[in-house]
């Protein structure tokens, strides 16, 4: 409490005794205490979340939280510590409402940027090499990995990696086996995500173009050009289905179970009535 107020309160308590008013005495206490404890109040700094760490860590791992109102209320001042360090360590471009985990490990450097779009979310234990550029919407799950090499990774918007994906835009060259590998250097393409790609947990995706809309499967190990809508899966990866028809074929299969079904069903009663 301020010196100048509990003087003022001291006075009045001593005029009150002057006067003979022990009401007023009473009052003057009663102010007293209750400034004292407001001012005790205001000084006290706010408490503490328990659990604050523990909500980090699991908005780290599972990004998607960062989407719901309450999880990106209390994040906001986390991230954007977390944000501003990344800027001011490496050559990193970061749009609006992102999520970063702070145990990502992004590095840029000149003529190598990272540049992510609005909206995107990187997710525990990734690695990013640039040069990369990520478009909106965009989420990179936990431990994956990027690296870029010469060529650089570009990822369409919308795009959604799933766990532990390998993205390689090099490779080492190999040709002359009179020669240690190590010896031969490398080469890199670059690798280009279209936008509204999935590629599933596991996946590794190495000096390609996978095309807009295309999904990739878990574990699948991706050498070749994957066209807009396909489906692709194993290793190497082959196409085996196409987005724009497979609602179609879906009907088509249950249909034909339906249709299984009811023969069967037909069958057993037929053998009922002849049993009869």
């Amino acid at each position: 409490m301020p010196r100048a107020a509990v003087s003022c309160v001291f006075a009045a308590a001593a005029r009150a005794r002057g006067s003979g008013s022990l009401r007023s005495a009473r009052r003057a206490r009663a102010s007293l205490a209750s400034s004292s404890s407001s001012s005790s109040s205001s000084n006290e700094a706010p408490p503490v979340d328990p659990y604050l760490e523990q909500k980090k860590h699991r908005l780290s791992w599972m990004h998607w939280l960062h989407d719901i109102p309450k999880h990106r209320a209390w994040a906001a001042s986390w991230q954007r510590d977390v944000q501003d360090r990344l800027r001011a360590t490496e050559t990193v471009r970061l749009g609006v409402d992102c999520f970063i985990a702070e145990d990502a490990h992004i590095f840029a450097e000149p003529g190598r940027d990272v540049v992510v779009g609005d909206r995107c979310k990187i997710a525990s234990h990734v690695y990013v090499h640039g040069p990369v550029v990520l478009g909106n919407d965009v989420s990179i799950n936990a431990r994956c990995h990027f690296e870029s090499g010469a060529g650089g990774v570009v990822v369409g918007d919308d795009a959604r990696i799933g766990p532990g994906v390998h993205v390689y835009a090099f490779d080492h060259v190999f040709d002359d086996a009179d020669v240690p590998v190590k010896d031969q250097g490398v080469r890199s393409v670059g690798v280009v995500v279209g936008a509204d790609v999935w590629i599933g947990a596991n996946a590794c995706v190495d000096g390609v173009v996978v095309g807009d809309h295309a999904v990739v499967g878990a574990g699948a190990v991706v050498t070749r050009d994957v066209d807009a809508y396909a489906i692709v899966a194993g290793n190497p990866a082959r196409k085996i289905g196409d987005r724009r028809t497979r609602a179609a074929e879906r009907r088509a299969a249950a249909a034909g179970e339906e249709k299984r079904d009811r023969d069967r069903k037909e069958e057993e009663e037929e053998e009922e009535e002849a049993r009869a």
